[in-house]
């Protein structure tokens, strides 16, 4: 079966996203990317993309930077991030894609206006790399 779905996000949604969050082309052109080795993020066509849209500036399974498997998670989106919008848009039913967009950008408002929401992110981070370094890279959670 072929995963179209990273190959058409990397391909028509990434550009978009960058555009519409105004960053500029130079910080574009020097922005890196990383993704895990899921079976869809594997396919020969999304590395080739990624070898070419983000030449040497890609982590991920197969690329020039490997994410090994059951690697700590030192990744601030996976580890704050996301959690905290499953919280959000998850609290009842969705009904549409229109409720879920409201909750997504509600989410994200919250994170973003929430006072000392980047200070405690990056006391935890350091924690995180603090205890990575600890235990010589191996897992971690369960000290958290």
């Amino acid at each position: 079966m072929v995963h179209r779905a990273p190959l058409n996000f990397l391909q028509n949604n990434l550009n978009q996203i960058l555009n519409e969050a105004k960053i500029p082309e130079d910080r574009v052109a020097e922005m890196w990317l990383q993704q895990d080795g899921a079976p869809p993020h594997y396919a020969r066509a999304v590395r080739g993309h990624l070898n070419e849209r983000f030449p040497n500036r890609w982590i991920g399974r197969g690329g020039p930077i490997a994410w090994p498997p059951r690697s700590p998670d030192l990744n601030p989106i996976d580890f704050f991030v996301w959690g905290y919008f499953k919280e959000i848009v998850y609290q009842g039913e969705n009904n549409s894609e229109q409720e879920l967009r409201q909750k997504l950008e509600f989410a994200r408002l919250q994170i973003v206006n929430t006072r000392g929401a980047f200070h405690r992110l990056r006391a935890n981070f350091i924690r995180r790399c603090r205890l990575c370094i600890m235990v010589r890279g191996r897992n971690f959670e369960h000290l958290m």
